[in-house]
């Protein structure tokens, strides 16, 4: 009895042990990160890849002073953060400024820096609802630096389409969904805001399984629910 409870708990150890410092897996409720990410998809995120802080450890424990190992992340990156008015829930978005960097968004394009991020129209998105009926969505490549993207913007006149100025602080970032008119992102300052570094959770690596309009437990719903084009797919 007691060999086997050791067995348990040498198991559940290392599980942890993998969950807060090397990766952990997270699935994706909402769609705000669409068209990249869709709701249903399951993915890898790799804890090293900017550090370590009690945000890295179960139910943000805290046993890691400050950030340790820290490393800021690129542009560009799709990175999972706990936010910062309750430090408990966790967001992914993609990371569009650093500290120090001037944003403004005017008619729905980026400007970083007083440097214009330039976007194309192309095929509108294929948004499939719940009961499997499809909406098109404009889509857009967003050129930003060295990264082609694909964004949504569904209205011209959205309700951050215009912002005011912001300037990243010290030890922040700034962060966007890729769903442009359906994202609780930065532009939000009193519910989303500047993200501290310390709240990095880990980058998003690829998607390892992915459900369409089925849950992870409805076992008998995979044979017609798993979107076998999207695993194994590396998130940009």
């Amino acid at each position: 009895m007691i060999k086997n409870l050791k067995s348990i708990f040498l198991a559940v150890f290392i599980a942890l042990i993998i969950r807060s410092f090397v990766v952990e897996p997270f699935n994706i409720p909402s769609g705000s990160m669409k068209p990249n990410l869709l709701v249903g998809d399951f993915l890898f995120v790799t804890k090293w890849s900017y550090g370590y802080s009690k945000h890295s450890l179960p139910f943000s424990l805290p046993l890691i002073p400050g950030k340790i190992f820290n490393k800021m992340p690129n542009r560009g990156e799709v990175v999972v953060f706990k936010t910062p008015t309750d430090n408990r829930t966790d967001y992914i978005k993609r990371v569009i400024g650093l500290p120090g960097d001037k944003i403004i968004i005017k008619n729905g394009q980026i400007i970083i820096n007083d440097s214009l991020i330039l976007k194309q129209r192309t095929d509108d998105f294929k948004d499939i609802g719940k009961k499997n009926n499809i909406n098109l969505i404009p889509q857009y490549i967003e050129y930003f630096y060295d990264l082609e993207l694909k964004v949504l913007d569904i209205s011209e006149n959205g309700i951050v389409d215009n912002t005011p100025y912001y300037k990243v602080p010290k030890g922040h970032f700034f962060v966007l969904g890729d769903n442009r008119d359906n994202s609780q992102d930065s532009r939000f300052l009193n519910r989303v805001g500047y993200v501290p570094i310390e709240n990095l959770v880990g980058k998003a690596q690829f998607i390892f399984f992915s459900l369409e309009n089925a849950r992870f437990y409805q076992i008998w719903k995979w044979p017609t629910s798993i979107r076998f084009n999207r695993i194994m797919k590396k998130i940009l």
